[in-house]
């Protein structure tokens, strides 16, 4: 018999910048089964000049695993949480109608606004207020965007919802903001972890918008009965972490107070866990972020490019012919080394383009020699990626003032043992791999706890060490490496 035959089930809902899936959690009480019950791809589409994302085609896909779910599952599943990647978000009126379609983060639209807010509000009482790195797309300078440029829309929406609050509002009817989502906004207090009002009114946005921030384990009810009807689902929707990033850092299979946790995907988000917001001079010089955590914990990190660049690298590389990981990675490995290196957070390599071919212009620009080959410019972003690491880690160790602990990679990227390898001898310290699959099960620790079925992340993490493997990556001893970094520390200086 199968011993998960009557285990209950949850369901995660979790979207990555370049695709989604649901995945099923079985709970046998000991460990915990993921099952992959529908997978998906998520682009943008450019319509008229402006990136949006296909929500529509988005949502009928939740809708699609949802349904395969409930065929597969039935009356076991307990719960569904979504998550998602931050900051974007859609307008819903009166009405409950979506208004327009979300922008997507990456679009031109923000180009210039960072810098009105400027005007209105200095960068140190922006900083001092919210907390957050300056990125560019953050949703406070998409709202100004969208002041400047839609300014009837925005007049017309009663409420804003991020893109996972819009799918649970789709799911349920109940509209919210959840936690650590709504941290990424720039629109929050660091401190309190509510809106900050003062903020939005300086900016002149609507106080309408903004919904009650709900924690993660916060139950929005039962799906709506036509969706219910249609995919045969009967369950509750749960707020989880539904910032991605927050659902990974729940699923780091550790207790260590001081851990260092990376999660690797198409950004590469390092930081720790502290109890409180760290708002000083030091982490506002290096554009350290506080955001809310599972547990109510802040994660203090830094945004840093992830696997964007070589994503964008393979995506020309395909255009012109098969090229798998397998390939791509071999020939990094027998490629030399350090013969150029890059800011993986160049503002030039920031928008969908062909990557491979403006890597070569930067090289350029900056006096470097073009890589040779796929496998040198491979090795190059690998290089370039675990040497800001290097940096970032050793700039957030000034910002906490205490000695860091384990360094520890989840998602997606962690299954690059190259750029793991690289990543400990560039820290040279021990690197911890695993699981590959951080964000949807940190997503079903917090159905879990709404649950009642563990009691704490603290449980959560001792059972994601029973349930899921991990790969240790042990530093190696070369000169070049310290070479390369006396190098790279220069050349970002």
């Amino acid at each position: 018999m199968n011993t998960h035959s009557t285990s209950p089930v949850y369901l995660a809902v979790d979207f990555g910048a370049g695709s989604g899936r649901v995945i099923a959690g079985i709970f046998d009480q000991d460990t915990l089964l993921l099952e992959e019950v529908h997978r998906f791809s998520n682009h943008g589409i450019n319509l008229a000049g402006t990136w949006h994302w296909k929500v529509s085609s988005q949502f009928t896909h939740i809708l699609e695993g949802l349904e395969k779910a409930a065929t597969q599952y039935g009356d076991r599943i307990r719960s569904v949480g979504i998550d998602t990647w931050g900051v974007d978000y859609g307008l819903i009126d009166a009405s409950g109608s979506l208004l327009g379609i979300p922008v997507q983060y990456r679009d031109a639209r923000t180009d210039g606004k960072m810098e009105d807010a400027f005007k209105t509000i200095s960068a140190q009482e922006l900083y001092q207020a919210t907390g957050n790195q300056f990125m560019p797309f953050n949703t406070l300078f998409q709202f100004l965007a969208e002041q400047s440029r839609n300014p009837g829309r925005l007049a017309a929406a009663e409420r804003f919802l991020l893109i996972p609050d819009l799918f649970n509002f789709w799911l349920t009817g109940n509209a919210s903001n959840e936690a650590t989502n709504a941290s990424t906004t720039q629109l929050v207090n660091a401190a309190t972890g509510e809106w900050a009002w003062d903020v939005i009114d300086l900016l002149k946005l609507p106080r309408k918008l903004f919904q009650k921030i709900t924690p993660p384990g916060t139950s929005l009810g039962d799906v709506l009965p036509h969706i219910a009807q249609s995919t045969g689902l009967k369950a509750k929707v749960v707020t989880v972490g539904s910032h991605d990033t927050a659902a990974a850092y729940a699923a780091v299979p550790t207790n260590e107070e001081n851990a260092v946790f990376l999660s690797s995907g198409t950004w590469s988000l390092l930081g720790t866990l502290v109890e409180n917001a760290v708002i000083t001079d030091e982490s506002f010089k290096h554009a350290f972020t506080n955001e809310r955590a599972v547990g109510g914990k802040i994660r203090l990190l830094k945004n840093i490019c992830g696997m964007w660049l070589i994503q964008e690298c393979k995506r020309t590389w395909d255009e012109q012919g098969d090229c798998s990981w397998e390939t791509l990675i071999a020939e990094a490995e027998a490629a030399p080394a350090f013969v150029s290196l890059i800011d993986p957070d160049d503002p030039r390599l920031a928008s969908p383009c062909d990557m491979p071919t403006r890597l070569n212009e930067v090289c350029e620009a900056t006096g470097q020699p073009v890589p040779a080959s796929r496998g040198a410019l491979t090795r190059m972003i690998f290089e370039s990626m675990a040497l800001k690491y290097r940096i970032v880690f050793d700039n957030l160790q000034k910002v906490v003032g205490y000695k860091l602990g384990t360094f520890h990679v989840v998602g997606g990227g962690c299954q690059n043992a190259l750029l793991n390898q690289f990543t400990a001898n560039a820290l040279q310290k021990q690197v911890v791999a695993g699981p590959v699959e951080a964000t949807a099960a940190g997503n079903l620790l917090s159905q879990l706890m709404a649950d009642n079925q563990i009691a704490s992340l603290r449980e959560g993490s001792e059972l994601i060490r029973r349930s899921f493997e991990v790969k240790t990556f042990d530093p190696e001893t070369s000169p070049e490496w310290p070479q390369a970094l006396h190098r790279y520390q220069n050349m970002m200086a």
